[in-house]
């Protein structure tokens, strides 16, 4: 007989984002801190019966999930992934340039990493 092995099934991005920003509004060195959507697509509208299209693009490539302000006025961002979750070259490039020019930018893959980004950042 072959032993059953149980895992635990991996959170999604959605309820990682959500625990971090739960976590990040509570924390006592944040001021303030907010969901960046990015998205690009078509938005159509119709005019005079003709319908138009025009591509529209929200916020940047590497734009990181989450942007806030730390006491002090450090800028606060943070990149969420899920635990098998891998950066892009432009999300790993922002963080990089963020962090060299004084803000706290990191990834995060759970509550673990935002205290770990905050206590390295407070520290710092």
């Amino acid at each position: 007989m072959t032993a059953l092995k149980l895992q635990r099934p991996e959170p999604t991005e959605a309820q990682v984002q959500a625990s971090v920003l739960r976590y990040l509004q509570r924390h006592p060195q944040v001021v303030w801190v907010a969901r960046m959507n990015s998205a690009a697509g078509r938005l159509t509208r119709g005019t005079g019966g003709r319908e138009t299209s025009q591509f529209m693009r929200f916020g940047f490539k590497g734009c990181p999930d989450i942007h806030g302000m730390l006491k002090g006025g450090r800028a606060l961002y943070v990149e969420v992934k899920r635990p098998s979750g891998k950066l892009t070259p432009e999300q790993a490039a922002f963080l990089q340039r963020a962090a060299t020019h004084g803000g706290c930018a990191f990834v995060a893959r759970g509550i673990d990493d935002c205290e770990r980004g905050l206590h390295e950042s407070v520290v710092a």
